[in-house]
Order: C-alpha cells, then sequence, then structure tokens
C-alpha cells in the first residue's frame, strides 16, 4: 500500500504526499491543480519548481510554476493564461487523491486529476475536463510535465507502414529552427536538449503513436506514456504529443482528441509515469535502443 497524508511544503500549507517508501509525488492544494514534486525521497525533482512564484502567487496574471498541469487546448490566450492561483479541493482516496480545482470563470471548464500511485512508485494520472457553462465547447486535454533543466527528451518517431502513403506530421511553431543545435532529428528518435544557454524557444509536436517520452536526468529517466488513438482528430494539426524547451525547462506534454464537450459532460485523459533508476543518457540510436529494453513499451523499428 502507498501512503497519503497532508504537509506543508515549502511553506504551502495542506499539501499532499504520496509515496511508496521510495518515491514521493507532492501535490499542492493551495493553487492549481498542480503536483509539484515527483522524484526519490532525499533526491532532487525530476520537475521543475519556481519558488519565487510558487511563494508569491498573483491573480494578475498566469504564472508557470513548475511541475504537472492541466490545460484545454487549442491554445488560446482565454484559456491557457487564466490563472491557477487560487485553491483547490480535494479528497484522497486509496492510494492517491482527486484534486478539484473551481469551474473557470472565463471559460466555464473545471479541471480535475485523479492520481493513484502503484507500489513500484508508478503513477497514474487521469485528466479530466468538465463543461459546467451554457453551451458546446471543443477542446482537448492536455497534460504538461514541466521537467527540471539539464536532461535529454527521447521521443519515437512514427513506424507505421502506410504504404505510398505518410505515416505523421510534423508541427512546428514560429520560433522553431530546423537547425536548432539542441535537437538531433534521428532515424528512430528525437532527442531533444535542454540548455540553460539557448536564447530561443523552440517546440514541436506530432502523432505520438507509440504513445511514449523519455526525460534524462539525475541519472534517472522519467517516462511519461499515454494512449494515441489512431483515425481521432487532435489539435495543432493532429498532435497528441508536444513539446516546448527554453532557457530554464522542457515540457513534455500530451494531449487528448479533439471532441465537443456538452454542457456537463467530461472528457478524460491518461497518463502514467515512470522513473528507472541508475540509467545514463544515450549519446546515439542503438544506446537508446538497449535502454528501450529496461523501460520497455512499445516501438517496432522503422
Amino acid at each position: 500500500m502507498c501512503t497519503v497524508k497532508t504537509i506543508e511544503y515549502k511553506g504551502l500549507k495542506n499539501s499532499l504526499l504520496l509515496t511508496n517508501g521510495t518515491i514521493e509525488l507532492i501535490a499542492i492544494t493551495q493553487l492549481g491543480p498542480r503536483i509539484i514534486r515527483y522524484g526519490l525521497i532525499g533526491g532532487p525533482n525530476e520537475f521543475l519548481e519556481l519558488e519565487d512564484e510558487l511563494s508569491n502567487p498573483t491573480e494578475d496574471e498566469w504564472q508557470i510554476f513548475g511541475g504537472h498541469r492541466l490545460w484545454h487546448s487549442p491554445e488560446s490566450e482565454a484559456r491557457v493564461a487564466a490563472p491557477d492561483c487560487f485553491p483547490v479541493s480535494y479528497e484522497i482516496i486509496e492510494n492517491g487523491f482527486v484534486l478539484i480545482q473551481p469551474t473557470e470563470p472565463h471559460t466555464g471548464i473545471q479541471k480535475s486529476m485523479v492520481v493513484t500511485m502503484d507500489q513500484d512508485g508508478s503513477v497514474s494520472v487521469m485528466h479530466r475536463l468538465t463543461n459546467k457553462g451554457l453551451w458546446p465547447v471543443q477542446l482537448a486535454c492536455w497534460g504538461l510535465s514541466v521537467m527540471a533543466p539539464d536532461g535529454l527528451e527521447v521521443v519515437p518517431l512514427p513506424s507505421r507502414d502506410t504504404g505510398f502513403l505518410p505515416n505523421a506530421t510534423l508541427t512546428l511553431w514560429p520560433y522553431t529552427k530546423m537547425n536548432d543545435p539542441r535537437v538531433t532529428w534521428g532515424e528512430n528518435y528525437i532527442f531533444l536538449r535542454q540548455s540553460r544557454e539557448a536564447e530561443e524557444k523552440f517546440k514541436f509536436g506530432f502523432p505520438n503513436e507509440h504513445g511514449w517520452a523519455a526525460y534524462f536526468n539525475h541519472n534517472h529517466v522519467f517516462v511519461k506514456r499515454h494512449v494515441h488513438i489512431l483515425n481521432e482528430t487532435y489539435p495543432d494539426t493532429n498532435c497528441s504529443f508536444e513539446t516546448f524547451t527554453n532557457d530554464f525547462m522542457l515540457e513534455v506534454e500530451s494531449l487528448g482528441p479533439l471532441v465537443i464537450l456538452q454542457p456537463e459532460e467530461t472528457e478524460e485523459h491518461f497518463e502514467r509515469w515512470e522513473l528507472y533508476l541508475d540509467i545514463l543518457p544515450p549519446v546515439s540510436e542503438k544506446d537508446m535502443d538497449k535502454i528501450f529494453e529496461k523501460i520497455g513499451g512499445t516501438h517496432e523499428k522503422s
């Protein structure tokens, strides 16, 4: 059994500590819903924490804070810039808890997360968006994990055989440069490095049919898994996965399909997180193939 208790975390009261005795996860309830920490007990946080923002939340503008958050896509200022610095309600359940945000006044959407931990320290996160408004809304669930700096992200390229037809699209943002030195476009994987020295933002997205991404840092590997549903339509020209980096963090993002959410309906999006210890980052695709044998999942070679 994993245990849950309320603690004060860096001055934030009524934070929730979920642990199997070796790995811990901490969610804050004074704002959010937000999971602010995931890592070994006494070890580094795999997520970024911006302590100045956490200790000085403001209602005037949206703050990143760090950790893992829930948004709804497609991205627009009215949706993503809504301040989330207000307390959330919570319920402790077996091996986890539920976080529930008050309905966003401008969008009519209520966010919640159901978070549970297995005995091995892996975590299941069910993201939920509920339409509390008076009319239908088109949206997609969007889970964003803000990772600590200095790491390396690896994502698998699509490998489905579609004959004469394309098997994927690549989505780029206006500030993204294909020759950015932080990215390596490989044969079976894309490698993206977080660099504190980088001055430019960088982002791409694509339909991640294999449904996983890995982030190497602290000699650990954080693996995020999700389900890509074939023949569904995803935001941003069909992205079920997106990633963004700048000079202080890297975001590992998964998205659910676009839906028309009727009043009082709820849309769900599932992620599973795993943490593997004592694994150095790969320097080649062959290295990643060997690591892949340890972390498992799906990846048919092209």
